[in-house]
């Protein structure tokens, strides 16, 4: 078995591998321009230019791949001479990139109107300050140039003959520099490390927002799970004790019925139930942040009772099919003929044959739950994983979009992979090599 797990987690690793560039692949050949995206159809060319040299789209594919996927922090050390490191300067700010010295003291570079090129200094313990820079270095062509990191966490060439010019919005916080031969690098630790990059959307890091959305679809799959398991594999397995009895005539219609009503048609039923008819429970909600969810458990009970209806008719006609196809199986009636109790039958043998197709499903299903429930989410307004991608695909955020669909993957072999374990303890017969 430990040999198996390993050769399948070797076999994972491939398939993360080529998935990545598949990935990223789709990205850069999907129609549009980013930067256009960003700016607006009334970008002039340069500004959108200097849009893609800030967000690194000028490199060779290549070189953008291997930045995503394992980082350039240790690569864009050399350009700045000093060692990159990830700070949060203030309580309510985001982890930025600085350049460090020795000392400890923690330096970044920016643009102020009027002024030019200042120095943010933050040193141990202490709050960020701007002082004067005075670092210029002169190149091989005679020009006074600086590599340095500025504050939106690119490290950056800087030539003391630049002008000012905005070129994003202001909500964006996108205000750089255009000068001729400046180049910007996007600072990451890249994919593996836990770091995808910098969102186009909100132009905030993508990591933190991701394992908060990802949070609150484990937690609404988690509870959804825990209520559609256990009455899914009871109700399949009493229908397909009593094939044809009017238990099985009843369960299977009401399975058929909730397996055939979309999400979004059970949602609003149970919010005019719930919220409008018996104002019970509050319905769909505008949420203020990712953690609004965990402030007010109440919110989650319909988009739960929602998903539970979706599922479990699916997992119970599973579950019937596959108990009334073991108990006409051979070796049932083989045990019936030895004199077993009939509970002996169904409980040592029935039953746990018969859990494993619907194991196979209940696994391929847990992906959906946590990343597939884009309408019960839209009709909710639940800020979780699936409607996170849904945002990020019709703004076109690349670094969303890739770390999401990286993430999806990655659930779904893996629960691929403990289906196939779960295997072995079901039935002791099946045992991988």
């Amino acid at each position: 078995m430990a040999k198996y797990i390993l050769r399948r987690l070797g076999f994972m690793a491939l398939t993360m591998l080529l998935v990545s560039i598949a990935i990223f692949t789709i990205s850069e050949l999907a129609p549009g321009d980013v930067a256009r995206h960003i700016l607006g159809q009334f970008a002039t060319p340069e500004q959108v230019e200097l849009m893609r040299n800030q967000m690194g789209l000028n490199q060779p594919v290549y070189v953008r791949y291997v930045d995503w996927l394992v980082g350039n922090d240790w690569r864009l050390n050399g350009l700045v001479g000093k060692p990159l490191k990830q700070y949060k300067a203030t309580t309510f700010g985001d982890l930025n990139w600085w350049a460090a010295e020795p000392d400890g003291t923690l330096k970044q570079w920016k643009v102020k109107k009027g002024v030019g090129l200042v120095e943010v200094r933050v040193t141990p313990g202490g709050e960020p300050e701007e002082i004067p820079f005075d670092g210029w270095q002169v190149d091989e062509n005679g020009e006074e140039v600086f590599w340095g990191v500025d504050t939106a966490s690119h490290v950056v060439l800087w030539r003391r003959s630049s002008t000012e010019q905005k070129v994003g919005p202001a909500s964006a916080g996108r205000a750089m520099t255009e000068a001729s031969g400046e180049r910007y690098y996007p600072i990451r630790k890249g994919l593996l490390r836990g770091d995808p990059g910098i969102s186009q959307r909100t132009n905030k890091p993508v990591a933190p927002t991701l394992a908060r959305r990802l949070r609150n679809s484990f937690t609404l799959a988690g509870i959804a799970f825990l209520i559609i398991m256990p009455l899914a594999l009871l109700f399949g397995i009493l229908a397909g004790l009593q094939e044809g009895s009017r238990m099985d005539r009843v369960i299977s219609v009401l399975s058929l019925i909730t397996t055939s009503v979309p999400e979004f048609a059970s949602g609003v039923f149970l919010i005019l139930v719930f919220a409008f008819w018996l104002k019970l429970l509050p319905g769909a909600a505008v949420y203020a942040s990712d953690i609004a969810p965990w402030k007010d458990p109440k919110l989650l009970i319909l988009p739960v009772l929602t998903l539970t209806l979706v599922e479990i008719g699916y997992v119970t006609r599973m579950t019937r099919a596959s108990m009334i196809e073991v108990m006409n199986a051979p070796y049932i009636r083989t045990a019936y003929l030895k004199g077993l109790p009939y509970w002996r039958i169904v409980f040592k043998h029935a039953v746990r044959n018969a859990l494993m197709a619907p194991i196979t499903v209940i696994m391929l299903h847990v992906n959906w739950l946590v990343g597939g429930i884009v309408v019960v989410e839209s009709v909710f307004g639940y800020p979780g994983l699936g409607l996170y991608l849904l945002d990020s695909a019709l703004f076109k955020d690349i670094n969303a979009i890739e770390a999401g669909a990286m993430v999806m993957v990655a659930l779904a072999v893996g629960t691929q992979l403990i289906a196939d374990i779960l295997y072995t303890f079901l039935n002791p017969r099946i045992r991988y090599t």
